[in-house]
């Protein structure tokens, strides 16, 4: 028994070694040397310093700017992703799939492009409105990027639910409202709630899109934390704002994971997609606007992208993109960027799914002792950190720590892959749980009682289950990769930058060619990460559900 309790000790310690180690020294140590420099300005601590930024009218402003921004776009997305969440998975219609791959694009488009995209439509089809600037068009950035959470995370579960319940309350008399009031929504509840927090978390830390959307006049705790460390240099602001969103943002997390289901590996058989009635008309009918509102900026940019200053129609922006903008604007051309940013996404692809293979193998195996649970819960809850942690501040920490010796990573070209592996990690670690906990125990020791080793365990009953979510988890981290802002606008330089800080330089310089290029490097950058998403809804592994 003591020989058994060692074997399972040295394989977890030799499965959590390699990433435990790559987080220690590419987060802990990054963060804790951002946060560090901010609670020691001049090399002694200074706590009440840290304490008087959080009474400043300024970080009171941007505190609840974030707060009430996030809550209305959180409720938002929820009104709109619910409906949209039960005719996609509940009803069966022509172009199902393909419309469920539409709305989920939105999520992994980068930041950039989603508020390009909507700049582009409130300047131009709907500048009547006036909302260009205003927490209106952040709110409605914020709910196109994190509507498809709830469609997939609350439909994944919808789509499961035993329909014999509600049939039930239904030949008793209960009418489809009180069928849903009464047997549906407590049922949902759980993945309702988990989605809401995960989306409430990624509108109060979203980066690219109030950036770009509200400029300095409407600042997020993220884009605060951008302000304070970039323009003012002020380390010890940054830091408090970092431990603050870093709290809150735990506290998120663990709501979200103690309101997850625990995976079974008892095989459930979903109801079939039954065909729409008319009492499915208003929830098709909320389906067709969020597919109206989620095709709205996408078409603007594209329609922005193929005409000039003058409004004639005409190629020169795609063109241009081989060149250095007017006045040049850039160091090196689009395309370049282009090439770029695809080679550092599979590097960061390769080195985010290698990593959360080896996270999901090591929380996932049967824990015998209440310690070994409790070690790999510990585990579990260490690799979704990077969540919870301003990219901002991990980007300026990785120049701030690694750029001495012995650990002297400032100009290796695996710095920004690294970073950008660190974000989408958590991601496919959630991904990659779900599956593995499905797997019934029972075949590996049975493949263990016919006298197969650790090895052939793994390639017989793990490969077969893995092989389509590998596929997807990698799918969504070259997405995510791809279109990474906040810890890669530290990071690549005027010569190496990636694609979507060249999309933000572009912006920032006048001139009607450079906005133009900046439209059709956005129509670029989203066509690939649209496709990537195409194929990855094809293998139809749990994505965003595997989040919560």
């Amino acid at each position: 028994m003591a020989a058994a309790v060692e074997r399972r000790h040295l394989a977890l310690i030799a499965l959590a070694a390699i990433p435990v180690t790559v987080l220690a020294i590419f987060f802990v140590l990054p963060v804790t040397g951002m946060v560090g420099r901010g609670f020691r300005p001049e090399g002694h601590w200074d706590l009440v310093g840290v304490l008087d930024v959080l009474k400043r009218p300024r970080v009171h402003r941007v505190l609840w700017f974030t707060v009430w921004s996030s809550a209305v776009a959180t409720s938002l997305t929820l009104v709109l992703g619910l409906p949209a969440a039960y005719v996609l998975h509940r009803l069966a219609f022509p172009l199902r799939r393909l419309v469920r791959a539409a709305l989920l694009v939105p999520f992994v488009l980068p930041t950039v492009v989603v508020g390009v995209a909507f700049r582009e439509l409130l300047t131009g089809p709907l500048a009547w409105l006036d909302l260009d600037g205003t927490p209106a068009a952040i709110i409605a950035g914020l709910v196109f990027f994190n509507v498809a959470v709830v469609i997939r995370a609350v439909g994944a579960a919808w789509e499961s639910l035993d329909h014999r319940p509600a049939e039930a309350a239904a030949a008793l008399g209960a009418g489809p409202w009180a069928v849903f009031r009464t047997v549906t929504l407590p049922a949902l509840r759980p993945a309702i709630v988990g989605a809401a927090s995960v989306v409430f978390l990624f509108c109060a830390t979203a980066f690219g899109v109030v950036l770009t959307l509200g400029g300095l006049r409407y600042a997020s705790v993220e884009t605060e934390i951008y302000l304070l460390t970039t323009n003012l240099l002020d380390l010890q602001g940054a830091a408090a704002l970092s431990i603050l969103q870093l709290a809150v943002v735990t506290l998120l997390l663990a709501i979200g994971a103690r309101l997850r289901p625990t995976p079974t590996a008892v095989t459930r058989v979903p109801p079939r997609p039954r065909r729409p009635r008319l009492a499915d008309l208003p929830q098709i009918l909320v389906t067709v606007a969020l597919l109206a509102f989620v095709a709205a900026p996408i078409l603007a940019l594209v329609v922005g992208s193929l005409k000039d200053a003058d409004g004639h129609w005409t190629m020169a922006n795609y063109r241009a993109l081989n060149t250095l903008g007017t006045h040049q604007a850039l160091v090196e051309p689009v395309t370049t960027a282009l090439d770029l940013s695809l080679r550092i996404a599979i590097d960061a692809t390769l080195l985010s799914v290698l990593l959360g293979l080896l996270v999901a193998l090591s929380v996932t195996r049967r824990a015998h002792t209440r310690a070994e649970r409790r070690v790999r819960g510990a585990l579990d809850a260490l690799f979704m950190l990077p969540l919870g942690v301003s990219a901002v501040t991990l980007g300026f920490g990785f120049l701030v720590t690694l750029g001495r010796p012995p650990l002297n990573f400032r100009d290796s070209p695996w710095l920004v892959p690294i970073a950008q592996a660190l974000v989408a990690l958590p991601l496919v670690v959630r991904t990659l749980v779900p599956a593995l906990q499905g797997i019934d125990d029972r075949q590996r020791q049975a493949a263990a009682s016919l006298g197969a080793g650790p090895l052939r365990r793994l390639v017989v009953v793990e490969v077969p289950v893995l092989f389509r979510p590998v596929l997807a988890a990698a799918g969504f981290a070259f997405a995510v990769s791809l279109g990474e802002f906040g810890a890669t606008s530290f990071l690549a330089r005027d010569e190496n930058a990636t694609l979507p800080v060249v999309i933000f330089r572009l912006i920032g310089h006048p001139g009607p060619m450079n906005y133009g290029m900046a439209l059709a490097a956005s129509c670029v950058l989203a066509a690939t990460t649209a496709a990537v998403m195409l194929v990855v809804e094809r293998v139809r592994a749990p994505l965003l559900g595997g989040v919560l």
